[in-house]
């Protein structure tokens, strides 16, 4: 079990980092960004993380669901940390498939020529909807770092 609860801690640390990172480094002043400079960022950074999400954020997933499903033999601790981590982190996917990835799809097809009356409002929601990302993030790592105290060797 332990090395499979740290290999899901990694995995959850890692796809948490991507929401942090981003969070805490443009949200401070992405209100002060112009077009100019807000449009080419969504891009790369969607461009960036795009791939690697598609590829972190299942195996973060399945890492997760291979911790309860062993914790289901005699861990209960384990299970529900486990488990409750597992459902926070179910809950950004869908935060992020729903609602984050079709804003930055849509923020992706403007230029300064084309930007909408309304494209403060889009972006205003995109970073709402982030920090629904990084809360439960950050508490589902904070989850399995404690189930791997808990859990016996």
């Amino acid at each position: 079990m332990s090395i499979l609860i740290v290999v899901s801690i990694v995995l959850v640390a890692l796809v948490v980092g991507v929401y942090w990172g981003p969070w805490i480094a443009l949200t401070r002043t992405i209100a002060t960004f112009e077009p100019a400079v807000l449009l080419p960022l969504v891009r790369r950074l969607s461009a960036n993380l795009a791939p690697v999400m598609t590829l972190l954020m299942p195996l973060a997933l399945l890492s997760t669901i291979a911790v309860v499903v062993v914790a289901a033999f005699g861990q209960p601790a384990t299970l529900i940390l486990a488990g409750i981590a597992f459902v926070l982190l179910a809950l950004t996917l869908v935060v992020t498939m729903t609602v984050e990835v079709p804003i930055v799809k849509t923020i992706e097809t403007w230029t300064v020529d084309t930007l909408p009356a309304d494209w403060q409002e889009h972006r205003d929601r995109w970073v709402s909807f982030h920090l629904l990302r990084v809360v439960p993030g950050v508490a589902a790592l904070a989850l399995l770092a404690v189930a791997a105290v808990v859990s016996p060797a």
